[in-house]
This record gives structure tokens, sequence and C-alpha cells, in this order.
């Protein structure tokens, strides 16, 4: 099977010369649900920044075929969803209509099909019926399910996540996880949540300082009491 996010040889370092990112190779297949995890500032977020090209690295990046560089961005982004930690970067119109619909009139849908895709996408999050609300009068888990539901109004191929279950409370998380499992998209889920790694991935791939230290099946990873402890991650 092809891979559809392939990597090779990415390097990052910010202004400050900080490296983010070292020499990092990776291939991603489809239907894979993978976790990324690692302590914080191991490389997570800004590697997921960089699959649909916000951040921009040396070495190599190709998603479903075609390298992310400036001239297919457009194309890169309706195929990788991206969605952040903290939902209120991802929400700011006034009603959750228009949050999730700003994406299809962005890609040249008419009126009608933007609001076929809107109720799609908020059946698909189980928020029909929300179309008029205020984003900001939800509660957290309403704010990440309308968050994901803004990406899969595009369609994406690829679900990219930071942190999905951060900040809920126990039954937002279980509400969360148990929507993941259900969509059918590929997934890269920057997590440091174990249980839902455990839940809802397959396979994990652990980074340190910028580099992929271990790339195995999750419930193995799980299995290292060790390693998580070395590690920083238990």
């Amino acid at each position: 099977m092809d891979s559809i996010i392939t990597i090779r040889q990415l390097s990052f370092h910010y202004p400050d010369g900080t490296t983010a990112i070292s020499d990092l190779s990776l291939d991603i297949f489809p239907g894979e649900k993978i976790a990324l995890v690692g302590v914080n500032g191991a490389g997570k977020s800004t590697l997921l920044l960089h699959l649909n090209g916000i951040l921009e690295g040396s070495g190599q990046i190709q998603v479903n075929g075609i390298r992310v560089q400036k001239e297919n961005k457009g194309q890169v982004r309706t195929w990788v969803g991206l969605v952040f930690q903290n939902p209120d970067d991802q929400l700011f119109s006034p009603t959750v209509f228009e949050d999730i619909a700003y994406g299809p009139i962005y890609q040249g849908y008419s009126r009608d099909d933007v609001a076929v895709k809107v109720e799609q996408a908020l059946a698909a999050v189980q928020m029909t019926g929300s179309a008029v609300r205020n984003p900001f009068h939800l509660s957290g888990g309403e704010k990440k399910r309308i968050a994901i539901a803004t990406v899969l109004s595009m369609q994406p191929k690829i679900l990219v996540l930071d942190e999905p279950t951060a900040g809920l409370d126990p039954r937002g998380r279980r509400e969360i996880i148990a929507l993941l499992r259900e969509l059918p998209q590929t997934m890269i889920i920057a997590t440091h949540d174990l249980s839902m790694v455990e839940q809802l991935t397959d396979r994990a791939i652990v980074m340190e300082s910028g580099r992929i230290i271990a790339d195995i099946p999750s419930r193995e990873l799980l299995s290292k009491t060790t390693f998580l402890l070395d590690h920083g991650l238990a």
C-alpha cells in the first residue's frame, strides 16, 4: 500500500536557532489512526503544522502524492484538515453555521452546496440543529466538536488533531474519543492522553527532541512501563 503522507529528512529550526525537528522521516498509510506522543517541546505540534504547509522546513513532505510546497498548499489543505488544541483559535464567527461554511465558501461551492456541507458536518459530529448557535456560548466539548466540523465540511482525507481531549471533563473526553473512533479519515493525533492512545489508535510514534525514538503498535508502547517513565510519558 502506498503511503498517504511521506516525510523525508524533515528538519525545522525556529528563528532563535532552536531545533524543533531534526532529520525526521515517516510514512503514514490510508486509514491509520496514529498517536503522536512525547513531552512538551518534543516537536509534535511543529510536525503537525508542516503537514499542510503552515510551517516549512528543509526536507520533503508529500501528501497524496503531491509535494507540500507553496504552489500546492491550496490543494493540500483540502486534503489535510488541521484541528488546533484550543478551539477558540479555530472559531471566530457569530454563528456555528458561518464558522463551518467558511471552508466550503473558500473552495467556491454554491450557497446551496455550502448549506448541505454544513448540515453534513454537523451531523458527523452529532451537533445537528446547532447552526444558529453562537460558538462562544458552547461548552468546551461542543466547541471541540464544532472545530472538527469546520474541517469535516471540506471533506478532508486526513485529520490532524492537536490534543483533542485537552481541557475536557470526563464526559466530554469520552464523547470526543467516541466521535473520532467513528470517523473514517486517516488521523494523526498529538496527545498526552495515554488512555485515548489505547482506546483510539493502533500505532504510536514517540518523539523526543525533534526526533522519532519509537514507532510501534500502541498497545506495545503502553506495555513498556519503564520506557514510558524514562521518557516522561507516565
